[in-house]
């Protein structure tokens, strides 16, 4: 499944994209219970198919499969008396698919190509640092570009989510917790982020982790570790890889990191930018306001946003 967090008419929920329709998964799922009879049929949508995306994935495989029970329903369903159980995709504002994760983890120097550009060893270890929730926005927002810097850099990224508690997990197992898979592109102000040895500052500027288009189930990628990404920058190819370079691959990564922290549904995890990052270009021309970033996984999906200068702030 496509899923994703959408606001329609002020309200934000879960959703199911099937083709150019959005299934509003908890309304679908309550008035599928209603239908067969369920007395409490609010109390139970809200346990087993919550309308936040931390509270459906704490319900792990079983509310994914209450899910499609839901969206067969829906989509046979679309409206029931004045309930609308499925809305048109340009009808609703999409979301990042997690807009507020308990922790982000990203991962630097994990492609074979972006180490060597930047002039350093393979990592024996993967290099971690962190992203806040002020961070993210959704496959329709711009980008905004404050006025702190005028170094503003992409990284495209391929991100995995959480969707059970994971603690000392083995690789072998690994991606049984990994709920799914959406594009990222990890924002980064260069100048902010060299000032000092610890790169956090440079990476934790508000709107700074553009997220989408969706979070697609684990269960439609076979394999992570074959997926072709590419970015451009007003149509002009400036990054591209396969996830078979990374150095760390998404299982060693869910066991190393829970290894040292229990990980959360819900947590983010954004694995890494290939070569091809405007800091490493000569000369470096830097994002400007109106430039359009864009980043496709193969499989996954196509992330674009455009930067827009912010003023007054």
């Amino acid at each position: 499944m496509k899923l994703i967090t959408f606001t329609r008419e002020g309200i934000s929920t879960i959703g199911a994209i099937v083709n150019e329709e959005v299934v509003d998964l908890h309304i679908a799922y309550r008035t599928l219970l209603q239908q067969e009879g369920k007395i409490r049929a609010q109390e139970i949508a809200d346990a087993f198919v919550p309308a936040d995306m931390t509270g459906f994935l704490q319900g792990g495989k079983e509310t994914i499969e209450l899910a499609k029970k839901a969206v067969d329903f829906a989509l046979t369903n679309k409206q029931v008396g004045d309930i609308k159980l499925v809305h048109a995709l340009n009808t609703v504002k999409v979301g990042a698919p997690v807009p507020k994760p308990g922790k982000i983890f990203a991962v630097g120097h994990n492609y074979k190509e972006h180490i060597l550009e930047m002039g350093r060893q393979l990592p024996s270890h993967p290099v971690l640092f962190a992203k806040f929730g002020n961070t993210v926005i959704g496959p329709e927002d711009d980008i905004p570009f404050y006025p702190v810097s005028d170094q503003l850099d992409y990284e495209a990224e391929f991100a995995f989510v959480i969707g059970k508690r994971a603690k000392n997990v083995s690789e072998e197992d690994a991606l049984d917790y990994v709920a799914g898979y959406a594009v990222a592109n990890d924002v980064t102000y260069r100048d902010i982020q060299r000032r000092t040895l610890q790169w956090l500052q440079g990476k934790t500027v508000d709107g700074s982790l553009p997220m989408g288009p969706w979070l697609i189930t684990a269960d439609e990628i076979a394999d992570p570790q074959t997926l072709e990404m590419v970015l451009t920058v007003n149509g002009e190819e400036r990054q591209r890889t396969n996830t078979a370079n990374q150095v760390f691959s998404v299982k060693h990564l869910v066991a190393f990191l829970s290894n040292l922290a229990t990980l959360e549904p819900g947590d983010i995890v954004i694995t890494g930018t290939p070569g091809g990052v405007i800091q490493a270009m000569e000369p470096q021309v830097w994002l400007k306001d109106g430039d359009v970033v864009r980043v496709e996984i193969d499989q996954v999906g196509v992330l674009e946003n455009t930067v827009r200068t912010v003023k007054g702030e």
